[in-house]
């Protein structure tokens, strides 16, 4: 039954629990303690990986690009294995698991044990990304399409409280470690990982508790067999997709202006630190300010979405992110540094969420398949970090300016503002039936 409190509760509350790792462990803590400390113990920066000598913030961020290549291009056939074989909610327990213990396992990197941390960064930033195909699925699952809006946004919204929550919590444990008696400069950050692990662990477990079961039985074929069956279940969506302009159209849209805002995310920080030289503790509050913002954010565009459309919503927050960029390429001060911050903050969380909630509307209803479609949205934004990072760092290398690269994320957003100018959601009874126009 669809709507049931409890399960949409446990549904978001998956966002509440994972939301801790994007924050902590991919945005704030782990970066700055991963590059302060390699930076003091090697000289210049230049660390050791598995006996080659590289800068150590192009070492992170070479693991992260592989980490995101790596779910992008396994995601697919897992999801396809998800929906053939039944095993939606194991693979989503196995991601999970998979990020949570590699979150505790950073507790034991120090600094000199370089290969160490890399190794259990890139772990958890695989168990996060996996298993969010996987829970994302589930939305078009348990709430009905009028509802999808407001519940993609509770769960952000609620994803950004707890994220906040704990990293007030650990940074009054880094800066007044002496409060709590501890003398090592190093140890509370440690215990911040290890207590990202131990949250995204518990708390999921109220999300595994309610989530309904599989629609069909498991299947039990031997694991080559499993393969070959997921590889047939998303040709199958391959091909209903191509006959459906609407989620080509829409996925391509996402795909370039997903590039902009995953890489203002990712490297909103670095822009303040290189271009303005904002401390940590101005970074650090710039993120949760950021954090904060987003919360309203969410709830508001799914308000926009429901009093007009997803698209006009969408195209909104689209032309905001354009003028966002043109903003930071002008940016002089920190206060003004602060301001372009909480704009982003409310369109951060209106696009994300509204993005999710979109794609799940453009699934054929009643579909088993909700998995394998959700892979093709999830290899859209990993490879659009992938290039969208790449990129931002080409462009810096290229003109020895970060300014431009933001300018040239404008540039990313027009063309998907373009896109989505082409882009027709469905009428209601449609998505069923395979199209040869847009609706």
């Amino acid at each position: 039954m669809k709507n049931d409190k409890q399960v949409v509760n446990a549904w978001c509350m998956y966002d509440w629990a994972n939301s801790v790792y994007s924050l902590a462990i991919s945005t704030a803590i782990f970066p700055i303690f991963y590059t302060a400390t390699t930076g003091k113990l090697f000289k210049e920066g230049i660390v050791p990986f598995f006996g080659i000598e590289i800068e150590n913030t192009v070492l992170l961020a070479y693991a992260l690009s592989f980490s995101f290549l790596l779910i992008a291009g396994l995601s697919p056939l897992l999801s396809g294995i998800a929906d053939a074989g039944g095993y939606k909610k194991q693979l989503l327990k196995f991601f999970v698991y998979l990020g949570s213990f590699s979150c505790t396992a950073l507790f034991f990197f120090t600094g000199e044990n370089v290969e160490w941390g890399i190794l259990f960064s890139m772990l958890a930033s695989i168990g996060f990304s996996g298993s969010l195909v996987f829970y994302n699925a589930y939305l078009p699952e348990i709430v009905t399409e009028d509802r999808y809006d407001v519940v993609s946004a509770r769960g952000f919204a609620l994803g950004y409280i707890g994220s906040v929550i704990h990293l007030v919590v650990s940074l009054i444990l880094i800066l007044k470690k002496d409060w709590f008696g501890i003398e090592s400069d190093t140890l509370p950050s440690r215990i911040a990982f290890l207590s990202v692990g131990v949250w995204w662990f518990g708390f999921s477990q109220y999300t595994f508790a309610h989530l309904p079961n599989e629609q069909h039985e498991k299947d039990p074929s031997p694991v080559h067999k499993l393969f070959r069956k997921g590889y047939k279940e998303i040709h199958k969506v391959w091909r209903d997709a191509k006959d459906k302009p609407y989620i080509r159209i829409f996925l391509a849209s996402f795909f370039f202006y997903s590039m902009g805002v995953q890489t203002v995310i990712l490297l909103a920080a670095s822009f303040g630190e290189k271009e303005l030289k904002m401390d940590s503790a101005g970074l650090i509050g710039l993120i949760i300010l950021l954090q904060v913002v987003a919360i309203g954010g969410a709830a508001l565009f799914a308000f926009v979405s429901k009093k007009t459309s997803n698209k006009a919503a969408l195209i909104s927050m689209i032309l905001i992110w354009i003028a966002l960029c043109v903003s930071a390429y002008f940016v002089q001060d920190q206060l003004q540094f602060y301001i372009v911050g909480m704009s982003v903050g409310l369109v951060m969380g209106g696009i994300q969420s509204l993005s999710r909630s979109t794609f799940s509307k453009l699934i054929p209803e009643g579909s088993p398949d909700t998995t394998s479609y959700f892979s093709f949205y999830d290899v859209a934004e990993k490879l659009s970090i992938v290039i969208g990072t790449f990129a931002y760092g080409f462009i810096e290398q290229l003109t020895g300016n970060m300014r431009y690269s933001v300018l040239a994320l404008g540039g990313l957003f027009i063309i998907g503002l373009l896109l989505m100018f082409f882009f027709r959601m469905p009428k209601t009874g449609v998505r069923h039936k395979k199209v040869t126009a847009e609706a």
